[in-house]
């Protein structure tokens, strides 16, 4: 296997020796991993196709020359799943979840952990300094552990107490630093420097962006088992798929950076033909890239007090990173976006509740960020996305139950708060409660609808909760069971919405049920003439994000 590690400032070429953090020609610490594509070409398609799927799959394209079986923990090889549920609350049928919880230790971070103590070892390297917030410092404690390597972690004040006993667990030295993470990877760079100790330093660590790369080799290997080769494809030449877009919450921001560097060099080898569009996402309490891109800045403006109770993602100076994912984000025609603490606090509850995965806050970000490009329109209907779901949250911190994050809250003090904006159609839902509206119909002729409106109401509280699978079934039902809310497709073959709207509302016994309706089609003007009075609201089916359906439901249920 033939590679060099290239300086992005001087050019110059060197062999790589995992302990030396430098340039030797300019002391430059930026430098990528370089291979030689053409030979790569010649035999890589062909030969990952008889090898397990997992990280070292893609061995040829790893900085590692002599693989260590035995330091193997079952990294990478993580599923893809498709959100069906949360892709039909978002009218997103093409929405994908990596659902990198599945790693070692429950975290995408097991990828640069996994390649980095692997060259280390295989570099005779056997003590090291690393700061974090949780997840790295975790798994580079287990994988140390089993090369037998010392680690010393530097974690703030803020990362939760759970955490750093596991890290100590794996028998790595804890230091905690009461302050901002930033201060926390000073100390540490002191600490490595005074004792001439190995120090991890993120995106700057060349075996980190290699680790994260194989995501996009993974991605694109899977989305072409779901969905078929890309076009262009021939027996002799593979086309594998990517997705329209890329989604991932940073802090530092090294997993979008070495995801782009594997769609990149996949398209240098002929695989693919295009890179998705990156869309990092940030906690608004600490979005410096975000701030700094928004504002049109080729450098990134610090954020000297983060103000995020997202501990993982309080990184307020991102330096360098951020003029690197710049180009790459403007050069995908991506974007960067920030979204509230409670924003992905709730994001996490639909998450868990739309597809039963409970993640961890920096997900809760990824996925706030997801609804809001598509509230905003930026993500299309037909586009197919990956959202990357960094890490589990167990076990979950405490603050994400605390006041205010209670269902069993009263009416009428809900009433007396300011209305806080909500998701769509699960805070819809959320408002109808059992209490007011113990029995609901729901008729669908989609079985899909149906159950995805179910999960969501079984989810707030103990509903009676009956279904009709067609408008005939429908009036039959709600005339034997009065129930005292119906949820009413318009579109169903033989007797639509409509009619069944007609016939309860000609029967004095059902006249007076609420009903809710749902529709796929943007309905005519006769069409919608022909529902005022009738029903309560109109909610578009793949809008359930629409805040103006949360306030046709909030003054349903005054």
């Amino acid at each position: 296997m033939t590679f060099v590690i290239r300086c992005l400032d001087c050019g110059h070429a060197a062999p790589f020796n995992p302990s030396s953090m430098h340039c030797p020609q300019c002391n430059s610490q930026w430098r990528e991993a370089e291979y030689d594509m053409a030979e790569v070409a010649k035999t890589f398609p062909a030969e990952i196709k008889e090898r397990p799927f997992d990280l070292w799959r893609y061995q040829e394209l790893l900085p590692i020359r002599n693989p260590n079986p035995t330091l193997r923990l079952g990294e990478g090889g993580t599923p893809l799943i498709q959100a069906v549920n949360l892709g039909m609350m978002l009218g997103l049928p093409n929405l994908y979840i990596k659902d990198e919880r599945q790693g070692p230790t429950s975290s995408f971070k097991d990828r640069q952990a996994a390649v980095t103590i692997a060259a280390l070892k295989e570099g005779g390297v056997t003590e090291m300094v690393a700061a974090s917030t949780g997840n790295v410092a975790i798994a580079l404690s287990a994988y140390a552990a089993r090369a037998g390597i010392k680690l010393w972690a530097f974690v703030t004040s803020l990362v939760p107490g759970v955490k750093m006993r596991e890290i100590a667990l794996y028998g790595s030295q804890v230091v905690k630093i009461t302050g901002s993470y930033d201060q926390a990877k000073q100390i540490a760079a002191e600490f490595a420097r005074q004792r001439g100790l190995y120090q991890d330093m993120g995106a700057r660590t060349v075996t980190a962006v290699e680790a994260m790369k194989t995501l996009a080799y993974e991605i694109a290997e899977q989305l072409t088992m779901a969905q078929g080769p890309a076009a262009g494809a021939t027996k002799d030449s593979p086309k594998w798929r990517t997705p329209d877009w890329y989604i991932q919450a940073i802090s530092g921001g090294m997993g979008p950076l070495g995801v782009y560097k594997g769609f990149k060099e996949l398209r240098q080898l002929g695989l693919i033909d295009r890179i998705p569009a990156m869309a990092p996402i940030q906690a608004d309490g600490c979005a410096p890239m975000v701030l700094s891109w928004k504002k049109g800045l080729e450098k990134a403006e610090p954020v000297l007090s983060p103000k995020t109770r997202i501990e993982t993602l309080a990184t307020g100076d991102p330096g360098r990173t951020y003029v690197m994912l710049r180009k790459q984000v403007n050069e995908t025609n991506g974007v960067f976006e920030s979204v509230s603490d409670e924003d992905a606090f709730r994001a996490m509850h639909v998450l868990a509740k739309m597809e039963g995965i409970s993640a961890e806050p920096a997900s809760g970000v990824a996925f706030a960020g997801l609804f809001k490009l598509v509230r905003a329109g930026i993500i299309k209907p037909t586009d197919t996305v990956v959202v990357n779901c960094t890490g589990h949250t167990m076990p979950a911190e405490q603050f994400l139950f605390g006041e205010g994050w209670t269902r069993d809250v009263d009416l009428r003090t809900k009433q007396e708060q300011a209305p806080t904006p909500q998701e769509g159609l699960l805070s819809a839902l959320n408002n109808v409660t059992p209490n007011r509206f113990p029995r609901v119909t729901v008729v669908d002729d989609t079985a899909e609808a149906r159950r995805l409106i179910r999960r969501i109401l079984q989810s707030q509280g103990d509903f009676e909760i009956s279904e009709a699978t067609n408008g005939r079934e429908a009036i039959e039902l709600v005339t034997k069971e009065r129930p005292d809310l119906v949820i009413l497709d318009l579109m169903m073959p033989e007797v639509d919405g409509f009619a069944v709207l007609d016939a309860l509302r000609s029967n004095p016994e059902t006249a007076n049920i609420p009903v809710i309706v749902a529709t796929a089609k943007e309905l005519t003007v006769d069409e919608k003439g022909r529902l005022q009075g009738q029903i309560q609201s109109l909610m578009m089916k793949g809008d359930f994000l629409n805040d103006e359906f949360l306030e046709e439901v909030r003054s349903l249920i005054r």
